[in-house]
């Protein structure tokens, strides 16, 4: 991390903090289904206390239009962030102005407060110079816990860090750390597996792994375009037809880099749980039927692939893997990736939402070196895009 100020670089007593975190947690029936954000940000709000910093937490909530409405409040997610903390959160139904800056004001060393929704103001979206003056006003340090935010040039992700000295959290730092060690400095053989429902949503993905891995491993439906492009059966499997031109060339741009197409597949003529399933060569696919997973061969295939790799960037299932039994090619694969990794012979970074579903759901995603939950910012990364948010944080 050395083109980055990190909180170990920053003099925190008695500064007023904001901290630009991910608090866009899932809620159904009014109850927090998944604190993995919240936790994700613990560690940056514990140190900046106990070093006697005043926490100013910034976030956003959901999608509001036209400005505050109480569906997109941070107010309930306050408390919950208490319990995580171990510190009493306080909560105030503002994000600037003169009731913004009485509250910082009032706030003790070690106190936490989170502020409203950002996005409750259009000029935080807009990156607009009043808005980012504004929340620059209520601190005299800037930290950014939120990688997954990053990629939008927003005033609390990217506006704030150009205002005021700015630091890297430490869930930021992790997510900073990890790619690097992926992508720009990796042990190689590096293996990409990328899955997935469509090519078109990829095709920068694609286009920058095959000049970084040594072997690109491709599942999910997309898979089934590139098997369409070598003139296989598809049947009425999910297949972008129009892309098989793209598919080829991909194909065979990819010089030195080895690619890994299933070589049997998991086929149904229903798209159900339970449905009635087989296995068959990539070749002998009817036309009636839906490829959903891949076979046990591409299962053993690829697990030889993953013993030889050193580093494994996961992006995306191999299946449908929301049913059984087409969960199995990515649970398989999952608790392989995650036995090598207990053993010390494989870093697996993995991350997108589908894919951190898939590994909770295998049991492993503990095991994995390291689980983003960015997503988009996640995906950005690894398409080889500059991320304006972590952009603004090198040091200066």
């Amino acid at each position: 991390m050395s083109d980055f100020n990190t909180l170990d670089d920053a003099d925190l007593a008695g500064k007023r903090v904001l901290v630009r975190v991910d608090l866009n947690v899932p809620v159904e029936n009014g109850r927090i289904s998944d604190t993995t954000r919240i936790e994700r940000v613990v560690p940056t709000i514990r140190h900046i206390a106990d070093k006697g910093g005043k926490v100013v937490l910034l976030a956003h909530f959901g999608r509001p239009k036209g400005g505050p409405d109480e569906v997109n409040s941070l107010r309930g997610v306050a408390a919950a962030m208490g319990d995580h903390v171990g510190h009493p959160v306080h909560f105030l139904p503002h994000t600037i102005g003169e009731p913004a800056l009485q509250a910082v004001q009032a706030l003790k060393n070690g106190d936490v407060l989170l502020l409203e929704n950002t996005r409750f103001h259009k000029g935080e979206e807009k990156n607009d110079d009043a808005f980012v003056e504004a929340l620059a006003a209520l601190g005299d340090i800037y930290v950014n816990d939120a990688f997954s935010a990053a990629h939008r040039a927003h005033a609390s992700t990217e506006g704030l860090a150009r205002r005021l000295p700015a630091y890297a959290g430490r869930s930021m730092q992790a997510e900073i750390e990890a790619l690097t060690r992926a992508l720009e400095k990796p042990e190689r053989p590096v293996v990409a597996i990328v899955g997935g429902a469509k090519v078109s949503t990829k095709l920068e993905l694609l286009g920058n792994l095959v000049k970084k891995v040594d072997v690109l491993i491709i599942g999910g439906g997309m898979a089934n375009t590139f098997l369409a492009a070598q003139g296989r059966p598809v049947g009425k499997s999910l297949c972008e037809h129009d892309l098989t031109d793209t598919a080829r060339a991909i194909l065979a741009d990819a010089g030195a880099c080895e690619i890994v197409l299933p070589v049997d597949v998991t086929l149904a003529k229903e798209f159900k749980a339970g449905a009635a399933a087989r296995t068959a060569g990539i070749g002998d696919v009817e036309a009636d039927e839906m490829i959903l997973d891949i076979g046990p061969q591409s299962i053993a295939h690829v697990a030889t692939v993953l013993r030889r790799a050193k580093t494994l960037v996961w992006n995306g299932p191999f299946g449908a893997f929301e049913l059984k039994p087409f969960d199995t090619g990515t649970v398989a694969i999952a608790k392989d990736a995650a036995r090598l990794t207990a053993d010390g012979q494989l870093v697996t970074i993995a991350g997108g939402g589908d894919t951190v579903s898939a590994l909770n759901g295998a049991g492993v995603a503990e095991d994995f070196t390291y689980l983003s939950t960015a997503g988009g910012a996640f995906l950005e990364w690894l398409e080889g895009k500059v991320l304006p948010g972590v952009e603004a944080l090198r040091k200066r």
